[in-house]
């Protein structure tokens, strides 16, 4: 297996605290097979300034797109993807991602209703023996800062179905995080585009502020791990 030596140097920063002095950015993911991976394109922005301004983060102010099988995929603690529609990735895409993942890195896959039936069959070439797994509602990821006793909170409606959020675990790490059912994109995009209640908004930028600060944790644990070898 490929030695991740990139996440490793990344990690050298240690901590929540100490990635706002180095201006970290997250990514988009750009993937193949014609779906809209490029949907949402306030969402980000809009959360990394919340991040800023509650969690002190001080990420860089806008996000980087990077392409699954790029290996600038391993310069980000942070991977958002999302879309509509279809996804595919090739031999050596799926590689590169898993690469990335057991190395410490973190995705986020975050569905924009029709993206689920793509996804599981993809990520399934990142890891043919995991399986997406719902999260108990008292895992960390809903109790940074922010507390989610039920788990997500619902932005939008489609078939009448609760929010999920899902996990690869691997190792007993926390690699993938789904938002399956949720629609958290949509609720961090500008006011103006879904016209969605402030209160709604604000309870999808809480969730993905908690998501945030649970990735940079396990960059920290990536980094304790790494360098107790």
């Amino acid at each position: 297996m490929i030695r991740i030596l990139p996440i490793a140097f990344l990690f050298l920063f240690g901590s929540l605290a100490a990635f706002a002095q180095h201006g970290i950015k997250i990514a988009k993911l750009k993937y193949n097979g014609g779906g809209d991976w490029y949907a949402n394109k306030t969402a980000l922005p809009n959360l990394i300034k919340f991040c800023n301004g509650n969690l002190q983060t001080g990420l860089a102010e806008h996000e980087d797109i990077v392409e699954v099988g790029s290996t600038d995929i391993f310069l980000y603690p942070y991977i958002y993807m999302t879309g509509h529609g279809n996804v595919v990735f090739s031999n050596s895409d799926a590689e590169n991602l898993r690469n990335y993942l057991v190395g410490g890195g973190f995705l986020h896959i975050d569905d924009n209703y029709g993206l689920d039936k793509f996804i599981r069959l993809e990520m399934k070439k990142v890891f043919p023996n995991l399986e997406f797994v719902e999260l108990p509602f008292d895992h960390p990821i809903y109790h940074q800062k922010y507390k989610f006793h039920e788990g997500l909170p619902k932005v939008h409606e489609h078939d009448g179905r609760p929010p999920q959020g899902l996990g690869l675990i691997y190792e007993g790490r926390l690699v993938c995080f789904y938002s399956y059912e949720a629609d958290l994109g949509n609720g961090w995009e500008d006011q103006s585009i879904y016209n969605d209640p402030e209160s709604i908004r604000l309870e999808a930028l809480k969730a993905g502020a908690n998501i945030i600060s649970y990735a940079f944790m396990q960059a920290d644990f990536a980094n304790n791990q790494e360098n107790a070898k």
